[in-house]
């Protein structure tokens, strides 16, 4: 298909990445490994891309991307922010960045040297299991997303293993870090980047973890996070009492009286709310049907180990009931502004689907997962040169509005290599 122009826009995107990993000679193999991952083919590791892109010398350019993903010492989090700033003005017109969405997705592995793979819950599975596991934001609206921040979680027994720290190439700056800390850590990267802000969505995973939440309201982040049915709140008509009046000897009080029964668990909040209070909510159109569930909002103070005489802000306590169900099937607290309408925010924490998108395109489409190499070098620059070919899907679904399934680009003629060593 020499005439295709998805080529022409191919080579642009592309030439709009180079320079962003410091030598010109790198600039080709991220080239070949881009085409390689758009190709088709149903293996997306080396060896396969290399006999698909050079059949006549597979064997000198599976050397040459081993070499570029495992050996070469560039910065994956420079290649994603270039493709960030040639994907984002196309999503422009499809209503610019609307969130910013975290979760973390696995990798299931077999023996124990892949760097990071551990047993641990994987997704993917549904289960513990042996696996890597990466922590990732995407910036997303309604119709389009793309990752822009991807971090393995290194579990702590890694973290102290010094043998296979080395062995793996973990350096030495990385310690252990929570999944939500590598999510904030991330957050505080993009905001100083001057990534355009937008709410902040996450599951129960991350939105359980008070020192999250906290941590992105000292921010001034506004955010709708899951979180499960335990998580205690007051609400208007049970509140805690004032101090206790002093007495005028010893210290004053100030802690708050808890009156009798205490806070209550949200999921019997919802148990407890009128018929009046669901209101059936259509958030998006399917790929067979509209999207719609039943929700109930209300403003809520969590009361989760809370000291002094201050509670904390209010927010929204959003529950999600259908009415298929016995009993609810999600809650979510937002700190979006109190005028916000029930509409606005089930559309809000809706825009979380976006992610898995990404995930089910990058691993069933890219082959994010395929990766057989074992060092945390070539984790991020497969990852992140995986996002780069998922970022010029998602300008062309952008450009081409309504989105449309991913066709694979056509085999472009090899180029002669440039000469090496010739710096940017």
């Amino acid at each position: 298909m020499p005439n295709d122009p998805r080529l022409s826009r191919l080579h642009s995107y592309l030439e709009d990445l180079t320079g962003c990993l410091g030598h010109a000679d790198r600039d080709q193999p991220m080239r070949d490994y881009v085409v390689g991952l758009l190709m088709p083919g149903e293996r997306k590791s080396m060896e396969p891309m290399a006999a698909r892109l050079s059949p006549k010398a597979v064997s000198a350019k599976h050397q040459s991307l081993h070499h570029f993903i495992s050996e070469s010492p560039w910065d994956a989090n420079r290649l994603l922010n270039s493709v960030r700033e040639a994907v984002l003005p196309a999503f422009k017109r499809l209503g610019g960045v609307q969130a910013w969405v975290i979760d973390d997705t696995g990798f299931p592995k077999k023996g124990s040297e892949s760097v990071g793979v551990a047993r641990q819950y994987c997704g993917v599975l549904g289960k513990q299991d042996n696996c890597q596991v990466a922590v990732s934001i995407s910036l997303a609206n309604v119709h389009a997303s793309l990752p822009a921040a991807w971090r393995l979680y290194l579990p702590e027994a890694w973290t102290k293993d010094l043998e296979r720290r080395k062995k793996a190439g973990v350096p030495e700056t990385v310690v252990f870090r929570k999944k939500w800390e590598i999510a904030l850590d991330e957050i505080d990267r993009l905001q100083t980047l001057g990534v355009p802000s937008a709410p902040i969505l996450a599951d129960a995973g991350y939105g359980v973890a008070t020192e999250f939440r906290e941590a992105l309201a000292q921010r001034a982040r506004t955010y709708a996070v899951g979180i499960p049915g335990e998580v205690t709140v007051w609400t208007a008509d049970r509140l805690p009492l004032p101090p206790k009046p002093w007495s005028g000897r010893g210290r004053r009080p100030t802690a708050l009286m808890i009156p009798p029964g205490g806070p209550a668990a949200v999921s019997v909040i919802a148990q407890e709310l009128p018929s009046t209070a669901w209101r059936t909510i259509t958030w998006r159109q399917g790929s067979a049907k509209p999207m719609s569930s039943r929700f109930a909002a209300l403003r809520v103070q969590i009361a989760h180990r809370q000291t002094g005489s201050d509670l904390r802000p209010e927010e929204w306590l959003v529950i999600e009931w259908p009415k298929s169900e016995t009993a609810p099937t999600k809650y979510h607290l937002s700190n979006l502004p109190a005028s916000a309408t029930l509409k606005e925010l089930v559309a809000t924490i809706h825009l979380r689907w976006r992610i898995e998108r990404d995930y089910q395109e990058l691993k069933d489409e890219i082959g994010i997962d395929h990766f057989e190499g074992r060092s945390w070098r070539g984790f991020h620059h497969h990852a992140a040169l995986c996002i780069a070919a998922y970022g010029f899907i998602a300008a062309e679904r952008a450009r081409l509005f309504p989105p449309t399934c991913i066709t694979f680009i056509p085999l472009p003629k090899e180029k002669p290599p440039k000469p090496r060593g010739s710096p940017r």
